[in-house]
């Protein structure tokens, strides 16, 4: 059930590129998503994009940090910042990323 929204209801197809970095005291972290040519942006969605929802059965993470990427005035990606400032936020993320690769297929490759 786990997956990403820009607008309400549409879910991204596009699996983003996720890179983490936390506090070696773990009280804040911050996650950067990039996405490749979402469907988002196409024409065919014509969506506005109003955040990044990141929905799983326990609810709703958001992020109004989301920048649209445009190489000679076509749009070409999405860059989103998740900033968690607390352990517990740190851990509901990850809860959702466990579910999110799950579903997607996705790896975690430690730096």
């Amino acid at each position: 059930m786990a997956h990403i929204e820009f607008a309400r209801g549409v879910v991204e197809e596009v699996i983003p590129d996720v890179r983490l970095t936390r506090a070696r005291d773990g009280s804040d972290g911050t996650a950067t998503f990039y996405f490749d040519h979402p469907k988002a942006l196409s024409e065919e969605t014509g969506v506005e994009v109003t955040g990044m929802y990141l929905v799983d059965e326990e609810g709703e993470l958001v992020t109004r940090e989301v920048n649209g990427k445009f190489v000679n005035g076509e749009p070409a990606g999405i860059e989103a910042t998740y900033v968690m400032k607390s352990v517990e936020a740190w851990d509901r993320f990850m809860r959702f990323m466990q579910r999110y690769a799950e579903k997607n297929g996705l790896g975690f490759t430690k730096s």
